[in-house]
């Protein structure tokens, strides 16, 4: 309760208000709630208290966490604007019921608006000039009387009234204002602006002739009801790069004459002619302007929730890609001038060598470069090569690929990474912890290997917004976007589980109920004692109390230690339950876990307790038969086209494989291994309809397409999924690739990757170039 002591009754019941708007029973949301006041994280909420909420998953969870915050945000200024007004003495019975009843924030200021402190105002003017009384007058609309005979009255030279036209004057602002502060009339007016308001656009003037990336929308409009998120936020940096001009319109005089109604207008009255001119007049210079400023605000905050929305699914897949696993990499960081930074890393990821090869430099330096990779390969059997996919990254594949085709090497798997955000993590302090005596393109080159082996592990070092998988990521409420992120990537690491032993700092700093500085005391205390022998260990940790322990416990894994469980799931606080479903069994517990055969023999309903329900036991059992099992994907290996590197070797009608980068609203970017993403428009993503790109499409997929147009001015590519003979649906027309509907969107990668070549390959010549890759690159 805020800014005021008298603690007002207000009835305010958010289990209530949350059962109607979530559609969830009033035991789960309170026991939600419960847990979550009490000091649980979600993660484990969600998969070890699920016989207190009912099951209820992550996402509703946090639905619950968001809403409950909101509502009470809101019972607080209730508090507040009640004790406001009432210290006012202006709270009245029947203003002290439509305060409580609100459940909107925007309802409740706009009651609160005409008891808000304010600036000195036209309205507040005429008041202090004594034209109260008046304005009075024409409030209340009488049958008799005559407003300019009456507005004499008002008349002071001294006051600044100098006549009764001035008196009438003043009068009709302090109507316009009342106007404009009621709550009934503000609704009316908003709901008008959202249901038969249109969104327009228009190009500034001087800047009509201008080719921009705004182009689509110098003569535009859509209701504003139903403008999606993504055209909105284009609208929007339009405006704010002064290309574009924006405004809400709407037919008026319907409006007004709902407004005159509100306001109590008697055409009969004398005073109706002052009470429309003051209501037009309202309406214009104060209703209007504010209610299309809140609208335009509420309109951004329904973009951004989508916007952020699909950068959360985007990067869940991301995080989520599946894992090379435990084997040795070469990782390659491409470079032109500064050359390509190799390093070598061993199958947990520890960084064994480092090189640095200039395959640009002419056929002396390539030949070197060959015969540093096989020399690396010889050295310590890396079973992959990874190779980032900037700047140079085809033609350095090209090379590596050539490198191991001419001394007859078929079992090494060379592989492109998407580097995005790795220039972030180089030089970022993590990166400098790890690796304080290294290079910044060296701790790159580290970081696009360890990709390949885990993306979750690795990826959780970098700032999520710097990895480019979304949309207007730049545009939307920065703080929405970092907290919505942060939660995936808890989800995510929490999901799949982190290996105590050997994770980093920052993803031990994921884990649920986990403090980075608790994180850096985990790892400190490993450096000293060596590995943990168990679960129970974390507890000499120090900051790591008992709480801290039952939030991260069971989402920590230690594979060969005291306990066999505690390379599983399975919570510290069941481990006596399992114990003695081994015992019923007649078997040891490493001898139950596994054993599929034996777990099916287990009878939950035996087991089911006052702690303990169904829900936990079903998950123990699941638990039993894949212990510490890993719920991401197998690996598999994409496949680009050889002869296809840059975005020229493309042609109409040329089928190719590609991989899934980034999934907005209106389609999916794909990487077919030329320096640029081609988009998939939703109308092409399927030989059906589809409503949303996500039905058929995640990042991380490897689809097949076939190349529609390609626009080399703009580096924009037309992708289709769809089966060329398939008829298209009406519903969904397919722009060309020169009309992408993401002002300015091409690559989803960030960093290195923005400043790709679209480098010409050469045939022959005897400048030391012949055959080479890398020749146009240098050449420019």
């Amino acid at each position: 309760m805020s800014g005021n002591a008298k603690g007002y009754e207000t009835a305010f019941d958010a289990v209530k208000l949350l059962e109607a708007e979530l559609k969830l029973t009033a035991r789960s949301i309170a026991s939600v709630i419960a847990l979550l006041t009490d000091g649980n994280t979600v993660p484990f909420i969600a998969r070890y208290r699920k016989e207190a909420t009912g099951g209820l998953d992550e996402v509703q969870i946090r639905s619950i966490e968001e809403r409950h915050a909101y509502f009470t945000d809101l019972e607080n200024r209730r508090q507040t604007i009640l004790g406001t007004i009432d210290d006012q003495g202006k709270l009245t019975d029947d203003l002290r019921a439509r305060i409580v009843a609100c459940t909107s924030k925007t309802v409740l200021e706009d009651l609160y608006l005409p008891y808000k402190p304010k600036r000195r105002t036209r309205a507040a003017i005429a008041r202090e000039r004594g034209l109260q009384a008046l304005a009075d007058r024409v409030l209340e609309q009488p049958d008799t009387g005559d407003p300019l005979s009456e507005a004499e009255a008002f008349v002071n030279a001294e006051l600044d009234v100098p006549d009764s036209t001035a008196a009438l004057a003043g009068a009709r602002d302090v109507v316009a204002e009342a106007m404009a502060e009621n709550a009934e009339v503000r609704s009316l007016v908003r709901r008008a602006f959202v249901r038969q308001g249109m969104l327009v656009s228009e190009v500034v003037p001087d800047q009509r002739e201008a080719v921009t990336k705004f182009e689509q929308y110098y003569d535009f409009r859509e209701p504003v009801q139903s403008i999606p998120s993504h055209r909105y936020l284009a609208i929007r940096r339009g405006e704010s790069e002064n290309v574009l001009r924006v405004r809400i319109e709407l037919t008026v005089e319907p409006l007004l004459s709902a407004i005159e109604q509100i306001m109590g207008l008697n055409e009969r009255s004398p005073f109706a002619g002052p009470m429309r001119e003051a209501i037009a007049d309202g309406y214009k210079r104060l209703v209007a302007p504010s209610i299309d400023s809140d609208v335009r605000v509420e309109l951004k905050m329904r973009s951004d929730d989508a916007a952020v929305e699909v950068f959360a699914d985007n990067m869940r897949d991301l995080l989520l890609a599946p894992p090379l696993g435990e084997k040795p990499v070469l990782g390659v960081d491409p470079g032109i001038r500064t050359g390509c930074k190799c390093v070598v890393l061993d199958a947990t990821g520890k960084l064994l060598e480092h090189f640095t090869i200039y395959p640009a430099r002419g056929a002396c330096e390539r030949e070197s470069a060959r015969q540093a990779i096989l020399a690396a390969l010889a050295r310590h059997g890396s079973q992959v090569i990874g190779v980032g996919n900037g700047t140079a990254g085809r033609e350095t594949e090209a090379l590596v690929r050539e490198t191991l085709k001419s001394v007859g090497i078929t079992d090494v798997a060379v592989l492109p990474v998407n580097e995005s955000g790795a220039s972030v993590y180089s030089a970022s302090d993590i990166a400098r912890e790890e690796f304080p005596e290294l290079d910044v393109s060296v701790r790159g080159a580290v970081s696009i290997a360890r990709r390949l082996q885990d993306p979750l592990a690795e990826l959780v070092k970098i700032d999520p917004k710097a990895i480019g998988v979304g949309q207007y990521q730049h545009d939307v409420y920065q703080p929405l976007l970092a907290r919505k992120l942060d939660d995936v990537v808890e989800s995510c690491v929490n999901r799949v589980g982190v290996e105590l032993n050997t994770a980093s700092s920052p993803l031990l700093a994921r884990v649920a109920g986990l403090r980075p500085s608790v994180a850096k005391n985990i790892i400190a205390y490993r450096d000293a004692n060596g590995a943990f022998n168990g679960r129970k260990a974390l507890l000499k940790v120090t900051g790591l109390g008992p709480r801290a322990f039952e939030q991260a416990a069971g989402f920590l894994r230690v594979r060969g230690g005291d306990h066999p469980l505690d390379a599983s799931a399975v919570h510290p606080e069941r481990y006596p339950l399992v114990e003695r479903m081994a015992l019923d069994l007649g078997v040891k517990l490493h001898e139950l876990m596994g054993d599929t055969a034996l777990v099916e023999r287990i009878d939950v309903h035996r087991y089911v307790g006052d702690d303990v329900g169904e829900p936990t036991l079903r998950d123990i059992v699941d638990e039993l038969k894949k212990p510490g099992r890993d719920p991401r994907k197998a690996f598999e290996l994409p496949a680009f086209r050889e002869d296809v590197t840059e975005i020229g070797d493309l042609k109409a009608g040329m089928e190719l494989e590609g991989v899934v980068t980034n999934v907005t609203v209106f389609g999916a970017f794909v990487d077919v291994g030329v320096h640029q993403d081609g988009l998939v428009h939703i109308s092409e993503l399927a030989d059906r309809f589809v409503k949303d790109p996500r039905e058929v499409v995640a990042v991380g997929d490897r689809i097949k397409v076939r190349v529609l147009d390609v626009d080399l001015a703009r580096k924009r590519i037309g992708l289709s999924a769809r089966k060329e003979s398939a008829p298209r649906s009406d519903a969904q027309a397919r722009p060309t690739a020169a009309s992408s509907p993401e002002p300015g969107r091409g690559s989803a990668k960030a960093g290195k990757a923005a400043k790709r070549s679209s480098s010409k390959k050469t045939q022959g010549g005897g400048d030391g170039f012949s055959n080479n890759p890398f020749a146009a690159l240098k050449r420019r």
